[in-house]
């Protein structure tokens, strides 16, 4: 017992990272000054890519060394010119503690290695935790960057939260019909609808989106959508509010971009899940953006819970099933041209 609190003792010690990403000119920008220029009493360090481009305001910057440059409200900015774990491990070394670190990725990258840096560096995975990954996307502008740029996919894919940014700009219906591109790329992120990225800090910073704990605190009325859809067809017209944004969703399955989820009430036997999972993101990892679950196996008394980025998993047994809890195996699966049948196939096969 006392490793199991010790283990989450640690983990809260640990300083959060949010990574930062969107396309150019989305407004991650406008968020980042937010962050930096709000008088939110918190010590936050900013690693951005270059720091004359991303257009922080200066008047926001009080004095700077080399890399490091001091924000007027006590928050920090620094270039990754070398290289993010360095610069981390820097940060570790400052004086003063940070409340949270936020790495923003220019509009360009794919998400993915930055957040593989938090599983994979073992200095870095000592003193820091990946919190989430914040997507800020241009409401006028995604379907475009989706039709042309295969970033602009992974970024929404990859996402915890997503900020559809602008919708001052866009009408009622075009807000409808990128939200329901969102969803056919991304079921499980929350949305924000956003002007001038105007959101609470607390909904971006602090989510605890890859804590394994939160692993599927994914939208249940989403889910809930999902059932009925298998059921039966849309012309038995449930009346509930959301049908017509199901409507809407469903008919939004993104060519190359799929999302999986699996379930099961039988318990999964470990012997034949492990090594049907390691040998599935071996072969098929570089398809699988994301993928995660929590898993109930034979005569264990434990949840376990796991979480992967293309070829990397990382899990642990998480806490009893309480009383009463339905004890069922949830796995879900983002990613570019999933094995499906595959997949389907080889969880089947280890059911106890």
């Amino acid at each position: 017992m006392s490793e199991q609190v010790q283990s989450e003792q640690v983990q809260s010690e640990k300083i959060p990272v949010t990574v930062l990403t969107g396309y150019l000119g989305a407004g991650k920008t406008t968020l980042l000054n937010r962050i930096l220029s709000e008088p939110h009493g918190k010590k936050f360090a900013v690693i951005v890519n270059e720091f004359g481009e991303i257009g922080i305001d200066n008047d926001l910057v009080v004095g700077a060394d080399e890399e490091v440059f001091e924000m007027n409200n006590g928050c920090i900015c620094c270039t990754v010119r070398g290289d993010l774990i360095r610069i981390i491990e820097g940060l570790m070394r400052r004086k003063g503690k940070f409340d949270a670190i936020i790495v923003e990725t220019t509009g360009l990258a794919d998400p993915a290695p930055v957040a593989q840096t938090f599983f994979v560096d073992e200095n870095v995975g000592r003193k820091t935790k990946l919190d989430a990954v914040v997507t800020v996307a241009d409401a006028k502008w995604l379907k475009d960057r989706l039709k042309d740029a295969p970033e602009a996919k992974n970024q929404i894919a990859f996402a915890d939260v997503i900020l559809v940014n602008k919708t001052d700009l866009v009408t009622d219906a075009e807000l409808r019909e990128v939200e329901a591109r969102i969803r056919g790329i991304n079921p499980y992120a929350k949305l924000h609808r956003t002007q001038k990225s105007q959101i609470a800090l607390d909904q971006v910073l602090g989510r605890n989106a890859f804590d394994l704990d939160r692993i599927l605190d994914i939208e249940p009325e989403f889910l809930h959508a999902d059932d009925h859809d298998h059921d039966h067809d849309h012309h038995h017209g449930h009346d509930h509010g959301h049908d017509h944004h199901h409507h809407g969703l469903k008919h939004y399955h993104d060519e190359d971009m799929q999302s999986l989820s699996l379930n099961t009430d039988k318990p999964l036997n470990p012997d034949k899940f492990f090594p049907w999972i390691q040998k599935l993101v071996a072969e098929d990892g570089p398809k699988i953006l994301r993928c995660k679950g929590i898993l109930n196996f034979k005569d264990d008394p434990d949840r376990f819970v796991f979480q992967g980025v293309h070829m990397i998993l990382d899990g642990d047994h998480q806490r009893p099933w309480k009383d009463g809890e339905k004890r069922d195996s949830r796995l879900v699966f983002i990613g570019r041209e999933l094995p499906e049948e595959k997949i389907r196939k080889g969880f089947e096969s280890a059911i106890a």
